[in-house]
């Protein structure tokens, strides 16, 4: 059997240390004959094992035996049949039979089932050694906080997310690629003197009514002057 492997349960069984001469010096005669005998019957029980398995075995093996010793047990059974059967045949007092084998087909499946069992663990656990836990402050849990997924297309219980939320969530705000188009300069002063201009309008155009208002008033002031 192969000798258990160590594993180190402490911590101070990892650490470094200086062997003595005898732990380090070499092997006996004796030790080494032992070696290699062990070393020699492992490799012995390794090759017969594979060549067992190449031996053919099951059905085969059971075919050829029972060929081979078929007329071994070949049986000649006397019996006196009895006279109130059916058929019976008053001339054949007694008959003799041969009672040989059933031949085996050495084609047939095996008619049993193999079942393989899980395997165990082929060494011992060697145990995880950890450090104390420790206790994170604020800085260090929101450093390690994920925020939930939000999704564009899903949002199936119907929360409000704010724009900022969604924007962080895409991630477009981390591209540092974005450029700005000169149109958009022409098209802010466009609408600035767009504007200007639809303001000089109104305000000629109140002057204008403002001028009429008056001058109607005018108009007709001196009317009533002239009845009166």
């Amino acid at each position: 059997p192969t000798p258990p492997r160590p594993f180190s349960p402490r911590h101070s069984d990892l650490r470094g240390f200086r062997p003595t001469p005898s732990e380090i010096a070499n092997p006996t005669p004796e030790e080494e004959a032992d070696t290699a005998s062990r070393t020699q019957r492992a490799l012995a029980s390794l090759v017969s094992a594979k060549v067992s398995l190449d031996k053919p075995t099951g059905s085969a093996i059971a075919a050829a035996i029972d060929s081979a010793t078929a007329h071994e047990r070949t049986e000649f059974i006397r019996y006196t049949p009895n006279e109130n059967a059916p058929g019976y045949n008053p001339n054949a007092a007694q008959r003799i039979i041969r009672m040989v084998p059933a031949q085996i087909d050495p084609m047939q499946p095996p008619k049993h089932q193999h079942k393989k069992a899980p395997r165990g663990p082929a060494e011992d656990f060697v145990p995880v050694l950890h450090a104390p836990p420790e206790k994170l402050s604020k800085e260090e849990r929101e450093a390690w906080n994920i925020p939930a997924c939000i999704s564009n297309w899903k949002n199936t219980r119907g929360y409000t997310i704010p724009l900022d939320k969604r924007l962080a969530a895409d991630g477009r705000g981390l591209r540092d690629d974005a450029t700005i188009n000169a149109n958009f300069a022409v098209l802010s002063e466009s609408l600035y003197v767009a504007e200007r201009q639809a303001r000089e309008e109104v305000r000629t155009r109140a002057a204008v009514q403002k001028r009429l208002v008056l001058s109607e008033r005018e108009r007709r002031e001196e009317e009533l002057r002239e009845l009166a």
